[in-house]
């Protein structure tokens, strides 16, 4: 049986998909809800999941983890899409960002939802149809393709929605709602 069959509209054949993206961080967790129907988006909800410098590294973990599992229960994605990890040139930041991604991913792991990760250049290049676009292109498509008066913010919730859409436009999506074969 198909994984979406049963979020088909039976009168019209739409498809309802909901899809949190998530931009992985230690101090600031993006978080973007879209519903995505028939080709159309609807923003569900945007925000961040923040910890302070100086909470304790597990103590951080932790409520990164619990706030994403309430993310998880009130919407109850068909998918989750996250941004793979991209290192700069401080280890320490790029260890404490791979262990937030890590709880992330266990998260949703535990409520068995699909996962599907992309690079930046796959996000820009969905969003904006330029894979070398700026942070203020992808904020301004992001804006314009879920039909907001401004630009979310943080940042990083701008994001998250960037990768929530890039995850609808993709053929990932597809390949998991069985559009890419001929009926």
């Amino acid at each position: 049986m198909n994984l979406y069959a049963s979020f088909m509209n039976f009168y019209t054949g739409v498809c309802i998909v909901i899809i949190i993206g998530i931009d992985p961080g230690y101090a600031i967790v993006g978080i973007g809800v879209i519903e995505y129907v028939g080709n159309k988006f609807r923003t569900l909800e945007y925000g961040a999941i923040t910890t302070p410098a100086g909470m304790p590294t597990v103590d951080r973990l932790k409520k990164i983890y619990d706030e994403m599992t309430v993310y998880l229960e009130k919407y109850k994605p068909d998918a989750v899409a996250i941004e793979e990890l991209f290192f700069n040139s401080n280890q320490k930041t790029a260890i404490h960002v791979a262990q937030a991604r890590g709880v992330i991913l266990v998260s949703v792991r535990n409520k068995n939802i699909p996962i599907c990760e992309y690079t930046p250049l796959q996000v820009k290049q969905s969003v904006t149809g330029y894979g070398r676009a700026d942070k203020k292109q992808i904020q301004q498509m992001v804006k314009m393709l879920l039909g907001l008066n401004v630009i979310p913010k943080p940042d990083d919730a701008a994001d998250a929605l960037a990768l929530a859409i890039c995850h609808a436009h993709s053929n990932k999506m597809n390949s998991m709602l069985n559009l890419n074969t001929v009926r």
